[in-house]
């Protein structure tokens, strides 16, 4: 009896002291992010039959749980990518519609300061510091243009930059997590138990993951975990981890596209990423910079075209011809990098139909057979009419395209019509003379002068329904609308992330109240069990004495 008493009170003294020891490690850790509170599982020792019927052996640990829900977790881990998309998104579009909202450096005074001077030469167009002011106000205007388009420039450099610094976060949170799946695999089960502490840890990695990019798992039957980028693209499968990396893009040095290394190969997977501030970043650059940048170039090509044409109509103050009054723009052209024919491709503006250019960058492609133009943005078809010869070249959207040369099949160049446009506009007269205001030699002639300060208020913009200032307003406004919906959407995200965690600390976080509980549960157990082996050693000890007798 005594023995089986004294082995009863030692099997709770160790179930005790485990159960002090888990709780006293959820004390400690109850401030550590992603720390998921452990409890001791407890259960009875199998019983001795007797004469009398069963005699218990005391009790056991069954093992030691991780209080955990993978419902709740994958919720925070969701919303976290969500979250932190629309944030950074918002933040970076507030930035542009800053920019462009700005009275001093906006195009909105600029363009009707410009055309308030060019009706003050109208008004007299004999006066040289009417003229003068003009020039002034056209280089102003030319220079805003410049001023936006750096700043646009600008932001893009500070994207590539950070793009670098997102991959090669991303690329040390995966290689974590594969070293973890690693010793998750090492440690095995033990007795049906999991080593908590690494999978706490895993499960920490994947979230802070999240926060970058949208990420899927899927975990094996040995407890590793893999982890999946974009449309199934691996980041880890068991114990490797495939690297994203960056390179430039195959049109645009300026431009950094997202790839992933799998063996030998690397992939771009760019269009396929979404979620956290990576996906934000190049949501953005696609659907604000990007969109920024050619708008304004389509203003600014619309501009010079317009005027350029209809300063060329008339007459200066020497009775010269007038001869073009802003730079004369040009669409870009960049042939992909593995270009194998001697193919070339120009690209010039329709002057007669420039209503018709659109903010789209296309892609003109060889097929083996014959060209055919796609939009960069969608990669959807575009309807092209001519032949792509220079008596018959190809018409589209405002746009005159020849191809010459012998190109392969896969041959691409990729198209953009006003990507240059702001950052090329500049005023060409080098004297207020020079400004044709007239259309006859007449004195006091202001008749092309008048027809200039009407391109103000003409209808040259969206296949004729939109004036300059009307398509400025525009872009202002879908920049603004952009940014209040991401930033609505992220208030709401950011309370439903609040709302995961919440659920989370209900479920995994430590209650310090309810450990003291424990704590003190736990030892007044102790003490007992520990009155129990001094009763048991005092029994003992009797039966000795009356033995010894």
């Amino acid at each position: 009896m005594a023995v089986g008493l004294l082995g009863s009170a030692l099997s709770g003294l160790q179930a005790f002291q485990s159960a002090l020891s888990v709780t006293g490690n959820n004390i400690s850790n109850a401030n550590t992010e992603g720390y998921s509170r452990q409890r001791v599982e407890l259960g009875t020792r199998p019983a001795t039959f007797s004469g009398a019927g069963y005699t218990g052996n005391g009790v056991r640990i069954q093992g030691i749980e991780r209080i955990f829900d993978q419902f709740i977790t994958d919720q925070v881990r969701d919303t976290t990518s969500s979250s932190a998309q629309y944030e950074t998104y918002a933040s970076l579009s507030a930035r542009v519609s800053d920019l462009l909202g700005n009275a001093s450096a906006g195009l909105s005074s600029g363009l009707e300061n410009y055309f308030n001077a060019v009706q003050g030469v109208a008004t007299d167009p004999a006066s040289i510091p009417a003229r003068q002011l003009m020039l002034t106000e056209a280089d102003s205007l030319a220079g805003r243009f410049q001023n936006l388009d750096a700043r646009l420039d600008s932001l893009g450099n500070e994207l590539n930059g950070n793009l670098a610094i997102q991959v090669n976060e991303i690329n040390g949170l995966t290689s974590a997590i594969a070293e973890i799946n690693q010793a998750i695999i090492n440690a095995g089960p033990q007795d049906g138990q999991q080593p908590n502490d690494l999978l706490d840890k895993r499960d920490q990695l994947v979230n802070e993951l999240s926060r970058l990019v949208s990420v899927r798992t899927v975990k094996q039957d040995d407890g590793a975990l893999n982890v999946f980028v974009g449309t199934g693209q691996p980041l880890v499968t068991g114990l490797l981890n495939f690297p994203l990396g960056t390179r430039l893009d195959t049109f645009d040095a300026q431009r950094l596209e997202i790839s992933i290394s799998i063996g030998a190969s690397s992939t771009v997977v760019t269009d396929s990423l979404t979620g956290g501030e990576l996906g934000a970043m190049l949501d953005f650059r696609d659907q604000v910079l990007v969109p920024a940048k050619n708008s304004m170039g389509r203003i600014a090509v619309t501009l010079a075209t317009e005027f350029n044409q209809q300063h060329r109509a008339g007459t200066d103050l020497d009775g010269n011809a007038g001869i073009d009054f802003f730079s004369s723009l040009a669409p870009g052209v960049s042939p992909a990098t593995p270009n194998g024919g001697s193919a070339t491709v120009s690209a010039s503006f329709d002057t007669a139909n420039i209503d018709q250019l659109t903010t789209q960058d296309y892609v003109l492609g060889f097929d083996g057979t014959s060209w055919g133009l796609t939009r960069a943005s969608d990669g959807q078809s575009v309807p092209m009419t001519g032949a792509g010869t220079a008596a018959n070249p190809f018409v589209v959207d405002g746009l005159s395209i020849v191809a010459t040369g012998a190109a392969n099949a896969g041959d691409r160049f990729e198209i953009r019509p006003t990507r240059g446009g702001a950052s090329g506009l500049s005023v060409q007269l080098s004297s207020a003379r020079q400004i044709a205001a007239a259309t006859s030699a007449a004195p006091g002639d202001n008749r092309n002068a008048l027809s200039l300060a009407s391109l103000q208020t003409s209808m040259t913009m969206e296949n004729g329904t939109a004036t300059l200032q009307d398509a400025y307003g525009q872009l202002v406004g879908e920049v603004a609308t952009r940014t209040r919906s991401a930033k609505l959407t992220a208030d709401a995200q950011a309370a439903l992330l609040s709302q995961a965690r919440k659920s989370r600390e209900e479920v995994s976080g430590v209650n310090l109240d309810e450990e003291a509980a424990n704590l003190l549960r736990f030892q007044q157990a102790y003490q007992a069990v520990a009155r129990v082996i001094s009763v048991a050693d005092e029994t003992f000890q009797s039966l000795l004495a009356a033995v010894g007798r």
